[in-house]
């Protein structure tokens, strides 16, 4: 029997509780510039970039972070519409951006605030939350494509699916002003019709009903100093899928879209090819950062057979759809078993981190080894022991602190190659 027909059961993580994300580490700022002389009567030489030297744990092959690095080095700048997005995919963690609150922070800090970014219509799972974000709604049928998914695969850019008749509603409320929303929808025969409203203004009604089923974008303006937005199903019914929140600056804009449960294989066989294609190129990021591994881990016989051809299928669908953007593989945390009274990594999770690096290398993709450089082997069970303690009682979930270590790791090293990729 293949274990994945029944992985929606068997393999969803479930995240108990998550804190307060405690966010306080600054960035690095070091700055290196490189000035050539023109020697007379001689020619002069011309300036190229230097080979970038990778820091610890992160592997770039050539031209692998290109788009990424032009796109900040803009934003630096502070050019106008210089946003640098980021699409970071990933599980049960990423659903209460827990480490990608910490990345968004950290990026935000250095190269400017550019907005929120993508958030869901409403709460698939009591977690569910993004920092500096409120969220309710009601009223929905909701179909996460790990669990109880949408079967045409139309499960939008976050992964998740929203039916919602007249009275259903999503409140979004943000800790600062935005001045521009994205809201993401299905076009189809027979659709309904939902409005949006900022604070007292009707921004507009959308009315869904189309000739065939398709991914629709509706945008708008956003008053001054808007810091909620509401949204209701005024007539029939509607399917949604999220929200993208943008700031009128140049800066990073930081979309943290996880799935409990996710793996790989849902991506290749949950997730309409042509629906999906349609949400990343209207992001159009600068860099995708595919980050699963954790649920893979349960299935050992699946990591050894099928998982390195799944990943570089997914990985392949990804460059067809986003031929200009720079994608970035993270692996997975540690992950603690008890054996013989000790929490310690059980054997294929370093296997699968072997196996993301080598098709990471072949796919032309970055790669940055998370288990390694937040301590390899053993991680989780000194993370349990410390005080105070960095993992939940699962030995899978990182508490805020431990969150705050691997986002600040994962983003040091970002920051560091892009500064040694300067002329």
């Amino acid at each position: 029997m293949n274990p994945f027909s029944t992985l929606p059961r068997k393999a969803s993580v479930t995240i108990v509780t998550f804190g307060v994300l405690m966010l306080a580490l600054p960035a690095v700022n070091d700055l290196l510039s490189k000035t050539l002389r023109p020697v007379p009567a001689k020619p002069v030489e011309a300036v190229v970039p230097r080979p970038v030297t990778p820091p610890p744990n992160l592997v770039i092959p050539p031209g692998s972070l290109d788009a990424f690095f032009a796109a900040i080095r803009k934003s630096e700048a502070n050019s106008p519409g210089a946003v640098t997005r980021v699409l970071h995919y990933g599980d049960s963690p990423t659903t209460a951006d827990s480490i990608t609150a910490d990345v968004r922070r950290l990026f935000q800090a250095r190269f400017g605030d550019a907005g929120h970014g993508f958030v869901l219509i409403a709460k698939p799972w009591a977690w569910y939350g993004h920092a500096g974000v409120t969220l309710e709604g009601s009223g929905w049928k909701i179909e996460p494509a790990s669990q109880d998914r949408a079967a045409d695969g139309f499960h939008g850019l976050g992964g998740v699916s929203f039916r919602g008749g007249v009275g259903a509603t999503s409140t979004v409320t943000l800790s600062t002003a935005h001045q521009r929303v994205t809201v993401y929808y299905v076009a189809q025969p027979e659709g309904g019709s939902f409005a949006v409203q900022a604070g007292e203004t009707l921004l507009g009604e959308v009315h869904t009903e189309a000739p065939e089923k398709e991914p629709a974008f509706a945008e708008y303006e956003l008053p001054e100093g808007t810091k909620e937005l509401r949204l209701r199903v005024t007539a029939g019914r509607a399917r949604l899928f999220g929200y993208r929140f943008d700031k009128a600056r140049a800066g990073v804009q930081y979309s943290s879209l996880g799935v409990n449960g996710g793996q790989i294989q849902m991506m290749l066989r949950y997730f309409s090819e042509a629906q999906w294609t349609a949400a990343l190129r209207h992001e159009n990021p600068d860099l995708f950062i595919l980050n699963y591994g954790t649920n893979e881990s349960v299935y050992p016989e699946y990591i050894g057979k099928q998982y390195p051809e799944d990943l570089r299928k997914v990985i392949q669908r990804i460059q067809k759809a986003l031929p200009h953007a720079s994608i970035l593989v993270m692996a997975p945390m540690d992950r603690g078993v008890m054996e013989g009274g000790a929490i310690v990594t059980p054997a294929v999770l370093p296997q699968i981190v072997g196996i993301q690096r080598r098709i990471a290398a072949e796919t032309g993709c970055a790669f940055f080894d998370t288990w390694t450089a937040m301590g390899g082997a053993g991680t989780m069970g000194r993370w349990y022991h410390e005080q105070p303690r960095l993992v939940s009682a699962d030995f899978m979930h990182p508490l805020p602190q431990g969150a705050a270590k691997v986002g600040t790791l994962f983003e040091e090293a970002l920051v560091k190659a892009y500064e040694g990729s300067r002329p």
